[in-house]
Protein backbone atom coordinates (compact mmCIF):
# COMPACT_ATOMS: atom_id res chain seq x y z
CA UNK A 1 0.00 0.00 0.00
CA UNK A 2 1.40 3.34 -1.07
CA UNK A 3 1.80 6.51 1.03
CA UNK A 4 -0.92 8.10 -1.10
CA UNK A 5 -3.31 5.31 -0.10
CA UNK A 6 -2.57 5.78 3.61
CA UNK A 7 -3.01 9.50 3.19
CA UNK A 8 -6.47 8.86 1.78
CA UNK A 9 -7.22 6.49 4.67
CA UNK A 10 -6.39 9.23 7.16
CA UNK A 11 -8.38 11.83 5.20
CA UNK A 12 -11.43 9.56 4.79
CA UNK A 13 -11.37 8.58 8.48
CA UNK A 14 -11.09 12.20 9.59
CA UNK A 15 -13.99 13.11 7.30
CA UNK A 16 -16.04 10.24 8.76
CA UNK A 17 -15.34 11.52 12.26
CA UNK A 18 -16.46 15.00 11.29
CA UNK A 19 -19.62 13.54 9.73
CA UNK A 20 -20.32 11.58 12.93
CA UNK A 21 -19.77 14.78 14.92
CA UNK A 22 -22.31 16.58 12.74
CA UNK A 23 -24.76 13.71 13.19
CA UNK A 24 -24.39 13.89 16.95
CA UNK A 25 -25.02 17.62 16.86
CA UNK A 26 -27.77 17.54 14.25
CA UNK A 27 -29.72 14.31 13.82
CA UNK A 28 -29.43 12.79 17.28
CA UNK A 29 -30.80 15.90 19.00
CA UNK A 30 -34.56 15.82 18.16
CA UNK A 31 -35.49 12.85 20.44
CA UNK A 32 -35.13 15.05 23.52
CA UNK A 33 -36.65 18.17 21.95
CA UNK A 34 -40.22 17.32 23.11
CA UNK A 35 -38.95 16.66 26.64
CA UNK A 36 -37.27 20.07 26.71
CA UNK A 37 -40.38 21.70 25.26
CA UNK A 38 -42.40 20.17 28.11
CA UNK A 39 -39.84 21.36 30.69
CA UNK A 40 -39.15 17.77 31.74
CA UNK A 41 -35.37 18.16 31.36
CA UNK A 42 -32.89 20.99 30.84
CA UNK A 43 -31.15 21.55 27.51
CA UNK A 44 -27.64 20.87 28.79
CA UNK A 45 -28.65 17.72 30.66
CA UNK A 46 -30.44 16.49 27.55
CA UNK A 47 -27.31 17.14 25.44
CA UNK A 48 -25.24 15.10 27.90
CA UNK A 49 -27.67 12.16 27.85
CA UNK A 50 -27.99 12.28 24.06
CA UNK A 51 -24.23 11.87 23.70
CA UNK A 52 -24.04 8.86 26.02
CA UNK A 53 -27.13 7.09 24.73
CA UNK A 54 -26.58 7.75 21.02
CA UNK A 55 -22.96 6.59 21.24
CA UNK A 56 -24.06 3.44 23.07
CA UNK A 57 -26.74 2.79 20.46
CA UNK A 58 -24.21 3.28 17.68
CA UNK A 59 -21.87 0.77 19.29
CA UNK A 60 -24.34 -2.03 20.10
CA UNK A 61 -27.06 -1.57 17.47
CA UNK A 62 -25.22 0.12 14.61
CA UNK A 63 -24.27 -1.53 11.35
CA UNK A 64 -27.57 -2.35 9.68
CA UNK A 65 -27.78 1.00 7.89
CA UNK A 66 -24.06 1.02 7.18
CA UNK A 67 -24.27 -1.77 4.59
CA UNK A 68 -27.05 -0.03 2.68
CA UNK A 69 -25.21 3.30 2.57
CA UNK A 70 -21.84 1.73 1.79
CA UNK A 71 -22.78 -0.80 -0.85
CA UNK A 72 -26.50 -0.78 -1.61
CA UNK A 73 -27.01 2.54 -3.38
CA UNK A 74 -25.11 1.78 -6.61
CA UNK A 75 -24.17 -1.43 -8.42
CA UNK A 76 -20.98 -2.44 -10.17
CA UNK A 77 -18.45 -0.33 -8.23
CA UNK A 78 -16.84 -0.28 -4.81
CA UNK A 79 -16.65 3.01 -2.93
CA UNK A 80 -13.00 4.11 -2.96
CA UNK A 81 -11.41 6.15 -0.14
CA UNK A 82 -11.51 9.28 -2.30
CA UNK A 83 -15.17 8.69 -3.21
CA UNK A 84 -16.01 8.11 0.46
CA UNK A 85 -14.28 11.37 1.35
CA UNK A 86 -16.19 13.27 -1.33
CA UNK A 87 -19.53 11.83 -0.21
CA UNK A 88 -18.89 12.49 3.46
CA UNK A 89 -17.70 16.04 2.78
CA UNK A 90 -20.89 16.74 0.85
CA UNK A 91 -23.19 15.33 3.53
CA UNK A 92 -21.27 17.01 6.35
CA UNK A 93 -21.53 20.35 4.61
CA UNK A 94 -25.31 20.11 4.60
CA UNK A 95 -25.44 19.03 8.24
CA UNK A 96 -23.06 21.80 9.31
CA UNK A 97 -25.33 24.29 7.59
CA UNK A 98 -28.25 22.91 9.59
CA UNK A 99 -26.39 23.26 12.89
CA UNK A 100 -25.35 26.82 12.03
CA UNK A 101 -28.77 28.02 10.86
CA UNK A 102 -30.91 26.07 13.32
CA UNK A 103 -32.81 24.31 10.52
CA UNK A 104 -32.71 20.54 11.15
CA UNK A 105 -31.19 19.12 7.96
CA UNK A 106 -32.21 15.48 7.24
CA UNK A 107 -28.87 13.67 7.46
CA UNK A 108 -30.26 10.59 5.72
CA UNK A 109 -31.32 12.67 2.72
CA UNK A 110 -27.95 14.43 2.51
CA UNK A 111 -25.85 11.27 2.94
CA UNK A 112 -27.95 9.09 0.67
CA UNK A 113 -27.93 11.72 -2.05
CA UNK A 114 -24.20 12.31 -1.71
CA UNK A 115 -23.36 8.60 -1.91
CA UNK A 116 -25.61 8.11 -4.92
CA UNK A 117 -23.81 11.03 -6.56
CA UNK A 118 -20.29 9.73 -5.94
CA UNK A 119 -21.31 6.19 -6.87
CA UNK A 120 -22.67 7.35 -10.21
CA UNK A 121 -19.55 9.47 -10.71
CA UNK A 122 -17.47 6.30 -10.22
CA UNK A 123 -19.42 4.70 -13.07
CA UNK A 124 -21.85 2.68 -10.99
CA UNK A 125 -25.39 1.77 -12.00
CA UNK A 126 -28.45 3.07 -10.12
CA UNK A 127 -30.23 0.54 -7.89
CA UNK A 128 -33.78 1.67 -8.61
CA UNK A 129 -35.39 -1.03 -6.48
CA UNK A 130 -33.42 0.19 -3.45
CA UNK A 131 -34.36 3.78 -4.22
CA UNK A 132 -38.02 2.78 -4.47
CA UNK A 133 -37.91 0.98 -1.13
CA UNK A 134 -36.14 3.85 0.64
CA UNK A 135 -38.28 6.51 -1.02
CA UNK A 136 -41.51 4.74 -0.08
CA UNK A 137 -40.42 4.54 3.54
CA UNK A 138 -39.43 8.21 3.58
CA UNK A 139 -42.75 9.31 2.08
CA UNK A 140 -44.70 7.24 4.62
CA UNK A 141 -42.79 8.55 7.64
CA UNK A 142 -44.51 11.97 8.01
CA UNK A 143 -48.12 10.69 7.80
CA UNK A 144 -47.28 7.67 9.97
CA UNK A 145 -45.43 9.62 12.65
CA UNK A 146 -47.69 12.64 12.57
CA UNK A 147 -50.87 10.58 12.36
CA UNK A 148 -49.95 8.25 15.21
CA UNK A 149 -48.83 11.21 17.32
CA UNK A 150 -52.12 13.02 16.64
CA UNK A 151 -54.15 9.92 17.54
CA UNK A 152 -52.15 9.23 20.69
CA UNK A 153 -52.31 12.84 21.86
CA UNK A 154 -56.04 12.92 21.25
CA UNK A 155 -56.57 9.78 23.35
CA UNK A 156 -54.35 11.09 26.16
CA UNK A 157 -56.39 14.29 26.30
CA UNK A 158 -59.70 12.45 26.72
CA UNK A 159 -61.32 12.86 30.12
CA UNK A 160 -62.54 9.26 30.15
CA UNK A 161 -58.96 7.89 29.85
CA UNK A 162 -57.21 8.54 33.19
CA UNK A 163 -53.53 9.43 33.04
CA UNK A 164 -52.86 6.60 35.49
CA UNK A 165 -54.05 4.19 32.77
CA UNK A 166 -53.25 5.77 29.40
CA UNK A 167 -49.62 6.68 30.08
CA UNK A 168 -48.71 3.31 31.67
CA UNK A 169 -50.26 1.52 28.69
CA UNK A 170 -47.98 3.47 26.35
CA UNK A 171 -45.06 2.54 28.60
CA UNK A 172 -46.07 -1.10 28.26
CA UNK A 173 -46.07 -0.78 24.46
CA UNK A 174 -42.57 0.72 24.41
CA UNK A 175 -41.21 -1.84 26.89
CA UNK A 176 -42.67 -4.70 24.86
CA UNK A 177 -40.91 -3.44 21.74
CA UNK A 178 -37.64 -3.17 23.66
CA UNK A 179 -37.74 -6.94 24.12
CA UNK A 180 -37.41 -7.29 20.33
CA UNK A 181 -34.72 -4.77 19.39
CA UNK A 182 -31.59 -6.50 18.16
CA UNK A 183 -28.28 -5.75 19.89
CA UNK A 184 -24.74 -6.96 19.34
CA UNK A 185 -24.29 -7.57 23.08
CA UNK A 186 -27.04 -10.21 23.17
CA UNK A 187 -25.65 -13.72 22.45
CA UNK A 188 -26.59 -14.81 18.93
CA UNK A 189 -25.93 -17.71 16.54
CA UNK A 190 -22.68 -17.56 14.50
CA UNK A 191 -24.50 -16.69 11.28
CA UNK A 192 -26.06 -13.47 12.68
CA UNK A 193 -24.40 -10.48 14.33
CA UNK A 194 -27.28 -9.28 16.51
CA UNK A 195 -30.15 -10.77 18.48
CA UNK A 196 -32.97 -9.58 20.73
CA UNK A 197 -33.68 -10.60 24.31
CA UNK A 198 -36.89 -12.31 23.16
CA UNK A 199 -34.98 -14.30 20.52
CA UNK A 200 -32.31 -15.28 23.04
CA UNK A 201 -34.92 -16.48 25.53
CA UNK A 202 -36.65 -18.55 22.84
CA UNK A 203 -33.36 -20.23 21.87
CA UNK A 204 -32.32 -20.86 25.46
CA UNK A 205 -35.43 -22.76 26.57
CA UNK A 206 -37.19 -25.23 24.28
CA UNK A 207 -40.87 -24.28 24.30
CA UNK A 208 -43.70 -25.14 21.89
CA UNK A 209 -44.95 -22.78 19.22
CA UNK A 210 -48.59 -21.76 18.95
CA UNK A 211 -49.70 -20.48 15.57
CA UNK A 212 -46.08 -20.29 14.47
CA UNK A 213 -45.11 -18.05 17.42
CA UNK A 214 -42.79 -19.32 20.15
CA UNK A 215 -44.50 -19.28 23.55
CA UNK A 216 -41.43 -17.99 25.40
CA UNK A 217 -41.13 -15.09 22.95
CA UNK A 218 -44.65 -14.02 23.89
CA UNK A 219 -43.95 -14.51 27.59
CA UNK A 220 -40.77 -12.40 27.38
CA UNK A 221 -42.61 -9.63 25.55
CA UNK A 222 -45.42 -9.61 28.11
CA UNK A 223 -42.91 -9.58 30.97
CA UNK A 224 -41.18 -6.49 29.55
CA UNK A 225 -44.54 -4.81 28.94
CA UNK A 226 -45.76 -5.60 32.46
CA UNK A 227 -42.58 -4.20 34.00
CA UNK A 228 -42.90 -0.97 32.01
CA UNK A 229 -46.58 -0.64 32.86
CA UNK A 230 -46.07 -1.25 36.57
CA UNK A 231 -43.17 1.18 36.91
CA UNK A 232 -44.93 4.11 35.23
CA UNK A 233 -48.24 3.20 36.87
CA UNK A 234 -46.69 3.58 40.31
CA UNK A 235 -45.08 6.88 39.34
CA UNK A 236 -48.32 8.32 37.97
CA UNK A 237 -50.28 7.17 41.03
CA UNK A 238 -47.83 9.00 43.27
CA UNK A 239 -47.92 12.10 41.05
CA UNK A 240 -49.34 12.32 37.54
CA UNK A 241 -46.96 15.13 36.64
CA UNK A 242 -43.92 13.27 37.92
CA UNK A 243 -44.93 10.01 36.26
CA UNK A 244 -45.60 11.76 32.96
CA UNK A 245 -42.22 13.48 32.95
CA UNK A 246 -40.45 10.28 33.96
CA UNK A 247 -41.96 8.49 30.98
CA UNK A 248 -41.17 11.41 28.67
CA UNK A 249 -37.50 11.39 29.62
CA UNK A 250 -37.41 7.59 29.32
CA UNK A 251 -38.92 7.82 25.85
CA UNK A 252 -36.36 10.40 24.82
CA UNK A 253 -33.65 8.07 26.08
CA UNK A 254 -34.73 5.02 24.09
CA UNK A 255 -35.29 7.11 20.96
CA UNK A 256 -31.85 8.73 21.34
CA UNK A 257 -30.37 5.24 21.71
CA UNK A 258 -32.20 4.15 18.56
CA UNK A 259 -31.05 7.23 16.69
CA UNK A 260 -27.43 6.37 17.39
CA UNK A 261 -28.00 2.84 16.12
CA UNK A 262 -29.33 4.08 12.81
CA UNK A 263 -27.50 7.36 12.28
CA UNK A 264 -23.99 6.00 12.81
CA UNK A 265 -24.34 4.09 9.54
CA UNK A 266 -24.59 7.40 7.70
CA UNK A 267 -21.05 8.24 8.83
CA UNK A 268 -19.53 4.76 8.68
CA UNK A 269 -21.33 3.40 5.61
CA UNK A 270 -19.10 5.23 3.08
CA UNK A 271 -16.06 3.73 4.85
CA UNK A 272 -17.34 0.13 4.84
CA UNK A 273 -15.38 -0.99 1.77
CA UNK A 274 -12.21 0.75 2.94
CA UNK A 275 -12.15 -0.66 6.46
CA UNK A 276 -13.74 -4.08 6.07
CA UNK A 277 -12.45 -5.07 2.62
CA UNK A 278 -9.26 -3.14 1.90
CA UNK A 279 -7.96 -2.93 5.50
CA UNK A 280 -9.63 -6.11 6.80
CA UNK A 281 -10.65 -4.45 10.07
CA UNK A 282 -13.58 -5.84 12.10
CA UNK A 283 -16.83 -3.91 11.95
CA UNK A 284 -16.58 -2.96 15.63
CA UNK A 285 -13.61 -0.68 14.83
CA UNK A 286 -15.64 1.38 12.39
CA UNK A 287 -18.59 1.55 14.78
CA UNK A 288 -16.27 2.75 17.56
CA UNK A 289 -15.03 5.57 15.35
CA UNK A 290 -18.59 6.60 14.54
CA UNK A 291 -19.70 6.36 18.17
CA UNK A 292 -16.82 8.60 19.30
CA UNK A 293 -17.75 11.24 16.75
CA UNK A 294 -21.44 11.13 17.68
CA UNK A 295 -20.60 11.49 21.38
CA UNK A 296 -18.45 14.56 20.76
CA UNK A 297 -21.00 16.14 18.43
CA UNK A 298 -23.90 15.67 20.82
CA UNK A 299 -22.01 17.23 23.70
CA UNK A 300 -20.61 20.13 21.72
CA UNK A 301 -23.18 21.01 19.08
CA UNK A 302 -26.66 19.78 19.99
CA UNK A 303 -27.92 22.49 22.41
CA UNK A 304 -28.61 25.00 19.60
CA UNK A 305 -30.73 22.57 17.58
CA UNK A 306 -32.47 21.30 20.70
CA UNK A 307 -33.69 24.81 21.36
CA UNK A 308 -34.82 25.25 17.75
CA UNK A 309 -36.85 22.05 17.53
CA UNK A 310 -38.34 22.28 21.02
CA UNK A 311 -39.40 25.93 20.95
CA UNK A 312 -40.04 26.86 17.33
CA UNK A 313 -42.09 23.98 15.89
CA UNK A 314 -44.74 23.67 18.52
CA UNK A 315 -45.36 24.57 22.12
CA UNK A 316 -46.15 21.09 23.43
CA UNK A 317 -47.18 19.90 26.83
CA UNK A 318 -45.87 16.67 28.33
CA UNK A 319 -48.71 14.48 27.02
CA UNK A 320 -48.48 15.69 23.43
CA UNK A 321 -44.71 15.33 23.65
CA UNK A 322 -45.13 11.69 24.64
CA UNK A 323 -47.40 11.28 21.64
CA UNK A 324 -44.65 12.67 19.42
CA UNK A 325 -41.99 10.26 20.68
CA UNK A 326 -43.88 6.95 20.79
CA UNK A 327 -44.32 6.67 16.98
CA UNK A 328 -40.77 7.95 16.57
CA UNK A 329 -39.43 5.01 18.54
CA UNK A 330 -41.56 2.50 16.62
CA UNK A 331 -40.61 3.88 13.19
CA UNK A 332 -36.93 4.09 14.08
CA UNK A 333 -36.77 0.45 15.05
CA UNK A 334 -38.63 -0.57 11.89
CA UNK A 335 -36.09 1.34 9.79
CA UNK A 336 -33.18 -0.34 11.58
CA UNK A 337 -34.76 -3.76 11.06
CA UNK A 338 -35.17 -3.12 7.32
CA UNK A 339 -31.77 -1.44 6.90
CA UNK A 340 -33.26 1.84 5.63
CA UNK A 341 -31.41 5.12 6.28
CA UNK A 342 -33.83 7.53 7.92
CA UNK A 343 -33.96 11.11 9.08
CA UNK A 344 -34.72 11.46 12.76
CA UNK A 345 -35.50 15.09 12.10
CA UNK A 346 -38.23 13.89 9.74
CA UNK A 347 -39.65 11.43 12.28
CA UNK A 348 -39.57 13.58 15.40
CA UNK A 349 -40.63 16.83 13.77
CA UNK A 350 -43.58 15.05 12.12
CA UNK A 351 -44.51 13.70 15.53
CA UNK A 352 -44.10 17.09 17.16
CA UNK A 353 -46.40 18.63 14.55
CA UNK A 354 -48.99 15.85 14.90
CA UNK A 355 -49.00 16.15 18.68
CA UNK A 356 -49.31 19.92 18.44
CA UNK A 357 -52.23 19.75 16.03
CA UNK A 358 -54.16 17.57 18.48
CA UNK A 359 -54.83 20.74 20.49
CA UNK A 360 -55.30 23.01 17.46
CA UNK A 361 -52.85 24.55 15.04
CA UNK A 362 -52.07 27.66 17.03
CA UNK A 363 -48.86 26.23 18.47
CA UNK A 364 -47.44 25.08 15.13
CA UNK A 365 -45.46 27.40 12.86
CA UNK A 366 -46.81 26.66 9.37
CA UNK A 367 -44.17 28.81 7.73
CA UNK A 368 -41.40 26.93 9.55
CA UNK A 369 -42.90 23.61 8.49
CA UNK A 370 -43.17 24.66 4.84
CA UNK A 371 -39.62 25.99 4.70
CA UNK A 372 -38.30 22.81 6.34
CA UNK A 373 -40.10 20.49 3.90
CA UNK A 374 -38.85 22.45 0.92
CA UNK A 375 -35.34 22.41 2.28
CA UNK A 376 -35.48 18.63 2.70
CA UNK A 377 -36.31 18.15 -0.99
CA UNK A 378 -33.58 20.58 -2.02
CA UNK A 379 -31.11 18.74 0.22
CA UNK A 380 -31.72 15.39 -1.50
CA UNK A 381 -31.46 16.73 -5.05
CA UNK A 382 -28.50 19.05 -4.58
CA UNK A 383 -26.51 16.52 -2.54
CA UNK A 384 -26.59 14.13 -5.53
CA UNK A 385 -25.32 16.86 -7.85
CA UNK A 386 -22.66 18.13 -5.46
CA UNK A 387 -21.44 14.62 -4.58
CA UNK A 388 -21.10 13.76 -8.27
CA UNK A 389 -19.24 16.98 -9.08
CA UNK A 390 -17.01 17.00 -6.00
CA UNK A 391 -15.69 13.51 -6.63
CA UNK A 392 -14.98 14.33 -10.28
CA UNK A 393 -13.14 17.48 -9.19
CA UNK A 394 -11.05 15.77 -6.52
CA UNK A 395 -10.23 12.86 -8.84
CA UNK A 396 -9.12 15.22 -11.58
CA UNK A 397 -7.00 17.44 -9.31
CA UNK A 398 -5.37 14.60 -7.35
CA UNK A 399 -5.16 12.12 -10.23
CA UNK A 400 -6.67 9.39 -8.02
CA UNK A 401 -9.80 7.27 -7.91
Amino acid sequence: MTPAFWGLVVLATATGLVAAWALGANSNSPPFAPAIGANAISTMRAAFLIGILAALGAFVQGGSISETVGAGLVDGVAITPLAATAGLLTATGFMAFGVYTGYPVPAAFATTGAMVGVGLSLGGDPTFETYRRIGTFWVLVPPMSGGLAYLTATVLRRDDVPDTVGIPLLAALVAGILAHIRLSVVPSPPEVSQASVAEFAARTVDTPAVGGVDVLTVVTTLAFAAAGFQFIRRRTQQSVERGTRTFLVGLGSVVAFSSGGSQVGLATGPLENLYRVELGAPGIVLLAIGAAGILAGAWMGSPRLLQATSREYAQLGARRSIAALVPGFVIAQLAIAFGIPISFNNIIISGVIGGGLAAGSAGVSRRKIGVTLAFWVVTLVTSIVIGFGLYRTLSSVLGLR
